[in-house]
């Protein structure tokens, strides 16, 4: 096995020993780093250990360099691995220490090296809990048509309480203008509640709690929108194949056995 070879198979491999040794080592070295960067925004740490926040930093970021210049080398398809998703946020991750060089501040970019951590998924073999994740983005995208509406809707209540307040309330009471009117009805509707401004007169008051009253319908029914999706959308991944022992059906599209029985279920037609 030649030098490139090898290094492929460390770097890129997880099925080896010293592939998922230097993945989860390199997920302690991300994880580090970013820590580094968190504490260095605390201002009591950055004044007395900036300059060795600044030094660590500069090492990790030395050594993500070598790592990313490794995998170019070693990788069979270059230009493939250098556009993939991993690619390109290997890329980013050292890019804003070199940046900062120039742009004072572009270091606080770093924490996109957290998304490095996704390769977790890979190592620990949990891409197959992938297909979860991949149901309910197919359920968003099915739902996406009555979210709009539903969020022109809830924009349109926003609007006419706020316009409300605004004629209401007017300046004397924090109403300035209708868009701080529409911030305040922002604010109501989604149950936050500053308090930075309140209605005064009892019209007011009596209009903000039609406003709260309202909140509650607008936050139950986006759940029940997706919740009826992702009902549906599980029920079209059931596969259509009955159970030769039991000759009952509704199985998921990866099951292997009856869900009733516990026989083996015949393999689905390529």
């Amino acid at each position: 096995m030649t030098l490139k070879e090898r290094l492929y198979d460390t770097i890129f491999g997880t099925d080896s020993r010293a592939g998922q040794t230097f993945d989860l080592l390199l997920i302690a070295a991300i994880l580090c780093s970013v820590a580094v960067l968190l504490l260095n925004t605390v201002e009591p740490l950055h004044r007395q250990y900036g300059s060795l926040f600044f030094g660590i930093e500069w090492f990790f970021t030395v050594v993500f360099t070598l790592e990313f210049l490794t995998r170019l080398y070693c990788s069979p398809n270059r230009r493939a691995y250098l556009f993939s998703f991993y690619g390109i946020v290997d890329l980013l991750s050292i890019l804003p220490t070199y940046l900062a060089l120039m742009f004072p501040g572009a270091q606080q970019l770093l924490v996109i090296r957290l998304l490095r951590v996704l390769r977790i998924f890979r190592i620990l073999k949990l891409l197959r809990y992938l297909a979860d994740a991949n149901l309910l983005f197919r359920t968003l995208a099915a739902a996406r048509r009555k979210i709009v509406i539903f969020g022109f809707s809830v924009i349109t209540v926003i609007v006419i309480f706020g316009s409300l307040m605004y004629v209401i309330e007017g300046p004397q009471s924090g109403f300035t203008s209708l868009p701080k009117s529409i911030y305040w009805a922002i604010v109501t509707i989604t149950t936050v509640g500053y308090g930075d401004i309140t209605p005064q007169t009892s019209l007011g008051q009596f209009v903000a709690a039609l406003a709260m009253f309202t909140s509650y319908a607008i936050i139950a029914i986006p759940t029940g929108i997706f919740s009826a999706e992702l009902i549906q959308e599980s029920q079209r991944q059931r596969r259509p194949i009955q159970c030769s022992n039991c000759e009952r059906g509704s199985h998921e599209q990866d099951s292997s056995y009856c869900r009733f029985c516990g026989a083996e279920l015949p393999k689905p037609l390529e």
